[in-house]
């Protein structure tokens, strides 16, 4: 019989003091049920965890009590097909902390068995409690929420108070009859105005109500696969609508339905918008409609060819974008990063991916691609101070990595543009340029790598990404390598993201840099322009205008995203990346082939 209370990866993760944790649910499925069903007391005593996985273990029927007091920081949250149900997900519930778990940012619940939403989610408000009207959100910052796959029949304005920040709600497989319903009673107003991505195929759905404009954000609408017979004209005023999809619904406008199963979001926005209803034969609509609506657009397409909006138009449809991950047990050769235990001290955090399939031969597009790092460096990574970013041929790499330390007289590296030399000979050459700067422009800001320096104040050593010849290929947060520099022949890129601060930090500007590779890339791809040549790309300079030309074939050929482990010096692994609960808050822009 298993003994539930001997728990191995908790004692290991205690002591190594994890921030991520998967559980698999085979795995410890035996130890589950002997522990009455519940999570073992042990995990309240992982105060630093932050990521938490426990999926297809069908023994767990409630989460135990004291979760949120005793995991403060834990901001993703997947219990992926278990068997919980809403007694069991009662017990989230915890004093203090202004609820729940107020750092929440993904909560994965599919797959379970709940009939109704449990009262930390709003089902059951609370007049004392955290989901009361006026009171604190019980999830002030949760961004993504997946109900998939259970047994809910309605949703109630509670959810829409814990989670004011939602912006996607998965509810696809539930025995739905009515959206928004509940969720956005009438009258109710500013509730849920992020929420971009909203699903709710394979539901009983017989009503779609009105209030689905009151979504300002509302990007994505999934209600395939209902017992739908109209659609609301409100629809139509919801102002970012992008990709709607009523296939599976009888509805009674037999042309509303053509449109709707030819995948004709504007088409079907554009009739709305003049008065069908999808009531009956047309009940509403003009006569002429199809001649205003080849009218419009033929005007339109003009007026994108006369102005040039066209373009900008591409960028912002960025939810039409694709990426394909491959996991790493479907790679042969997967990059693999080692950590050595001193940059605990040093700089801690690392994350790494590859991408393949990038376009940077076309015209300005490597100019475009490294202004975009440049751009994040100064937002996201807040001037290299939270985060820094690091690309790389892949071709140039040989693996496997080693994430080290090195005193600054020992670390050699080949800099961006410069002879080989020791990282301090650099920084005294680079302090000694700041210098010159700042009597040449006699002012005390200065640009370049020479900003950053004092980011390396006090440091005994410096920390540097190693390959498998012993070359340093990057030297955070100063500078990448020559060797391994990206040019416009370029198409397969290892990226990597280092913060002394978080891990969370490594993600959130990994995902955006995805993000912004694949729009850059889409881009590249529907414009033609006149290539340059490499020596002309290392001078950063903004986009040039060119004229939009579609390629069908290599629009349609997603980047790949190839899965990066890093581990510690024994193999164990610290961080996956991407992982199933990676790039989830950029899940509404990109369509993600896993």
């Amino acid at each position: 019989m298993a003994d539930p209370a001997a728990w191995p990866e908790l004692e290991a993760a205690e002591r190594e003091r994890r921030r991520e944790l998967v559980l698999p649910g085979a795995a410890v499925e035996a130890r589950i049920r002997a522990g009455g069903g519940r999570l073992p007391p042990r995990l309240l005593a992982l105060p630093l965890l932050q990521a938490l996985e426990l999926s297809g273990c069908g023994a767990l029927r409630e989460l135990g009590p004291g979760l949120a007091a005793a995991l403060p920081a834990l901001h993703t949250l997947v219990l992926r097909g278990n068997g919980l149900g809403p007694a069991g997900l009662g017990a989230v519930e915890g004093p203090g902390l202004g609820g729940p778990l107020p750092a929440l940012r993904l909560l994965d619940l599919s797959g379970n068995g709940l009939e109704t939403l449990p009262a930390a989610l709003g089902g059951a408000l609370d007049p004392a409690g955290p989901c009361a009207p006026g009171g604190a959100p019980a999830f002030p910052q949760l961004r993504s929420l997946n109900l998939t796959g259970n047994r809910l029949r309605e949703l109630g304005p509670g959810l829409a108070r814990a989670a004011p920040q939602l912006q996607t709600l998965l509810l696809s497989g539930n025995r739905l009859s009515a959206l928004p319903g509940g969720l956005l009673p009438p009258g109710a107003s500013s509730l849920l105005p992020l929420l971009s991505q909203l699903e709710a195929a394979d539901n009983g759905l017989q009503e779609l109500g009105s209030a689905i404009a009151s979504l300002p954000a509302l990007k994505i609408l999934d209600v395939s696969n209902n017992e739908l017979s109209e659609i609301p004209v409100e629809l139509a005023d919801c102002p970012k609508l992008k990709e709607v999809n009523f296939r599976g619904n009888k509805l009674k406008d037999k042309r509303l339905e053509k449109m709707v199963n030819s995948c004709q979001t504007k088409s079907i926005l554009e009739y709305l918008r003049v008065g069908g209803r999808g009531g009956g034969k047309g009940k509403g609509k003009p006569d002429n409609f199809d001649k205003e609506e080849s009218k419009k657009k033929k005007r339109d397409k003009r007026q994108k060819k006369d102005s040039g909006d066209g373009e900008q138009d591409k960028l912002e449809e960025v939810n039409k974008l694709m990426i394909k991950i491959l996991h790493i047990a479907e790679n042969p050769a997967p990059v693999v990063v080692k950590v050595s235990p001193i940059m605990k001290e040093v700089r801690p955090y690392i994350v790494g991916c590859v991408v393949k399939g990038m376009n940077l031969k076309q015209g300005n597009a490597l100019k475009r691609f490294l202004s975009a790092q440049i751009k994040l460096h100064d937002d996201i990574c807040e001037k290299r101070t939270a985060a820094t970013i690091a690309t790389h041929d892949l071709q140039l790499i040989k693996g496997p990595l080693l994430y080290d330390a090195q005193p600054p007289n020992e670390l050699k590296i080949m800099p961006l543009g410069r002879k080989e030399i020791k990282a301090k000979d650099l920084v005294r050459q680079l302090q000694l340029e700041a210098e010159e700067q700042r009597k040449q422009k006699k002012r005390q800001n200065v640009s370049g790598l020479h900003k950053y320096l004092q980011l390396l104040d006090g440091k005994e050593n410096y920390p540097c990404l190693v390959d498998a010849e012993g070359v340093v290929i990057s030297f955070p947060p100063i500078t990448n390598s020559e060797r391994t520099k990206i040019r416009k022949t370029t198409c397969d890129l290892f990226l990597e993201v280092t913060s002394g601060t978080s891990l969370q930090i490594c993600k959130d500007v990994m995902d955006t840099l995805i993000l912004k590779m694949a729009e850059l890339n889409k881009f590249t791809l529907e414009n033609e322009e006149e290539s340059v040549s490499d020596a002309e790309s290392d001078m950063i300079s903004e986009p040039v205008n060119s004229n939009p030309s579609q390629n069908a074939e290599q629009e349609n050929s997603p980047l790949t995203v190839e899965q990066v482990r890093v581990v510690d010096m024994d193999g164990n692994l610290k961080v996956l990346y991407p992982s199933k609960t990676d790039l989830i808050l950029v899940s509404s822009l990109l369509t993600i082939i896993r």
